[in-house]
């Protein structure tokens, strides 16, 4: 099957049973996505798949079949940094100090910056509910909000606004 990821289109033999999640890690190495509940309860295995219009929305990949997804672009957190330097988004969990042990960063800032395509002006409870399907253990949610914030009012102003 033919799959592009972080802009590379990539052609990968898959079982019919394999999952999203499995094809990033196993074949194509990228271990950013990572396996933890397997159900589609943590967020930790959370990528973006861009829409028929080209916009981000998350999917925990652990439930994905990796067929469902031929001829998607799919964004791991490897493929998120730009040329210029680190996503906003990347950017404010570090200078907010959003990110404890790490281990549900790349789900948490993926899923962050789906909710910032949609809606770049967020009010706290439209990212807790955007959030909600991403758990952190170490309970750094004040931070990750902060940091959401800081990052939506970087992109705006990035953008001119």
């Amino acid at each position: 099957m033919r799959l592009t990821v972080n802009g590379r289109t990539c052609q990968v033999d898959v079982a019919p049973d394999a999952t999203l999640l499995s094809v990033l890690r196993d074949q194509l190495h990228l271990t950013g996505a990572k396996p933890a509940c397997e159900r589609g309860e943590c967020g930790a295995c959370t990528v973006l798949v861009a829409d028929p219009d080209g916009r981000p929305e998350p999917v925990y990949s652990c439930l994905a079949l990796a067929h469902s997804h031929e001829n998607d672009s799919v964004t791991t957190i490897e493929g998120l940094s730009g040329k210029s330097g680190p996503h906003p988004v990347q950017a404010a969990f570090v200078e907010h100090d959003a990110v404890q042990c790490g281990f549900c960063t790349p789900g948490q800032v993926l899923a962050a910056v789906a909710l910032l395509a949609r809606d770049p002006e967020p009010s706290d409870d439209a990212i807790v509910r955007a959030m909600s399907g991403n758990l952190c253990r170490c309970g750094t949610y004040p931070k990750i909000i902060r940091a959401i914030h800081s990052a939506a009012s970087a992109m705006r102003g990035s953008n001119g606004n």
